[in-house]
C-alpha cells in the first residue's frame, strides 16, 4: 500500500488542521485530524465481504469489484496529494473553515482524478487560495479547471508572465506577431484558443484600454512599481493591449505559478517612454 503522502505532517499549524477538518467533513471523512486516513479501499472491501455473505460472487462481480478498488484508492491518492500541496501555500490568517462545503465538495468531485504532478500543484494552489480567502474562485472557475488539458495550463501560465497590475492584471498584448511573445508560444492561434477556453478576451481589431485614468497612477510588473504621468488631470486613456482576462482567467491567474518574462519589462517601459508617460522604472524583481 502507498504510504500516506501526509503521514510525515506532525504539528501542523491551525489554519491546516483546520482545512484537513474542513475537507473531512465536507466530503465524508475523508480525512481526520493531525492524519490523513486511507478509507477507500476498507470500505469497498468491507462492501465485498457483505456482497459474499448474500451472493456468490461471479468472476466478473471479481473483477468489477477489482477495478473499483483501484479506482477508488487512486482517487483518494489524488485527494491526498492535492491537499498535502496546499498546505505548505496557507497563510497564517487563512480560514478554511469559512469555505463553503459545497465549494469543497465541488472542488474535490473535479479534482480527484487528476494525476498528473503539475497540475495538481495547481489544483492545490486554488484549494490554499479559497482557504486563505474563501470566495476567492467561484465554482464556474473550478469547473473550468477541470476541463483544461496540461498544454492549455501551460499556454495560460505562459500568458501570464507577461502580466501587469494596471487596476487588475493584464497582460499586455500590443503585437501578436512579436518575437517576445511569439518565443513563449503567444500569438493569434494560441489566443483564439484561450479565448474558446473562456480564460480571456481577445479583440486584435480595437483592443482594450483603461479609461477615466488620473494623472498620476502607479502601475506593477512582478512587484516592480512603474509611475505614469498623463498629460490631463483627469479622463485619460491607457492603451491595455488586445487581451484582457475574464472572470476566471482574473482568479486563476493569481495562481499560475508565471515568471517574468526576461526583457519585457524594458520593452513596455520603453514604450510608455516614447509615449512620455514614464517617470521612474525601476529593475523588475523575480517574485510573481
Amino acid at each position: 500500500m502507498t504510504a500516506n503522502p501526509l503521514s510525515d505532517f506532525t504539528g501542523l499549524s491551525k489554519p491546516a488542521s483546520a482545512l484537513i477538518e474542513k475537507v473531512s467533513d465536507a466530503i465524508g471523512g475523508i480525512f481526520k485530524p493531525y492524519q490523513i486516513v486511507r478509507v477507500a479501499k476498507a470500505e469497498a472491501e468491507a462492501t465485498r465481504i457483505q456482497a459474499a455473505a448474500q451472493i456468490e460472487i461471479t468472476e466478473l462481480h471479481r473483477r468489477a469489484m477489482h477495478r473499483f478498488l483501484e479506482e477508488e484508492a487512486k482517487k483518494q491518492e489524488n485527494i491526498e496529494a492535492i491537499t498535502k500541496g496546499a498546505v505548505p501555500l496557507l497563510e497564517d490568517k487563512s480560514t478554511p473553515e469559512k469555505v463553503e462545503d459545497d465549494w469543497i465538495t465541488n472542488f474535490f468531485d473535479k479534482s480527484r482524478i487528476v494525476s498528473d504532478a503539475d497540475m495538481q500543484q495547481i489544483w492545490a494552489r486554488v484549494l490554499a487560495g479559497e482557504a486563505n480567502a474563501p470566495g476567492s474562485f467561484s465554482k464556474r472557475t473550478v469547473n473550468l479547471l477541470a476541463d483544461l488539458e496540461k498544454s492549455d495550463a501551460l499556454l495560460f501560465t505562459q500568458l501570464c508572465g507577461f502580466n501587469w497590475v494596471v487596476g487588475d492584471r493584464v497582460p499586455l498584448i500590443f503585437d501578436v506577431q512579436g518575437a517576445i511573445y511569439n518565443d513563449k508560444g503567444i500569438n493569434f492561434s494560441s489566443l483564439s484558443h484561450l479565448e474558446s477556453l473562456g480564460l480571456i478576451q481577445f479583440n486584435l481589431m480595437s483592443g482594450f484600454r483603461n479609461i477615466n485614468v488620473p494623472k498620476r497612477v502607479v502601475v506593477t510588473y512582478y512587484n516592480t512599481p512603474v509611475f505614469l504621468n498623463f498629460p490631463n488631470d483627469d479622463n485619460n486613456s491607457l492603451p491595455l493591449g488586445c487581451v484582457l482576462y475574464t472572470r476566471a482567467g482574473q482568479e486563476l491567474a493569481a495562481i499560475a505559478g508565471a515568471q517574468p518574462v526576461e526583457g519585457f519589462f524594458e520593452l513596455i517601459c520603453e514604450r510608455w517612454r516614447n509615449q512620455s508617460l514614464l517617470q521612474q522604472p525601476e529593475t523588475p524583481s523575480s517574485a510573481a
